[in-house]
């Protein structure tokens, strides 16, 4: 069993369960795949596939680099044809 830190308490959080959290763009991982981050409380959240908002986990996140190590790649290679 876990023990609970009362010291854990955070206005943010509170604000956050009672008004709702104040998402701000904290990453974009391509055009349409953003990384959110919470002003008052620090949650992260990313778009899934679905487009709906996730927390962001270990494995949203390594999905998210390998994402846009892609998207950089194919936007530099568009570029250079064009060029």
């Amino acid at each position: 069993m876990k023990k609970r830190n009362p010291t854990l308490f955070s206005f943010g959080k509170v604000f956050c369960s009672i008004f709702g959290h104040k998402l701000r763009v904290s990453k974009n991982v391509t055009d349409h795949v953003h990384e959110y981050k919470c002003e008052k409380c620090g949650m992260e959240m990313t778009d899934t596939a679905n487009g709906f908002l996730a927390r962001l986990t270990p494995k949203f996140r390594e999905t998210n680099d390998y994402i846009s190590k892609i998207h950089k790649k194919r936007k530099r290679k568009h570029f250079a044809q064009a060029s």
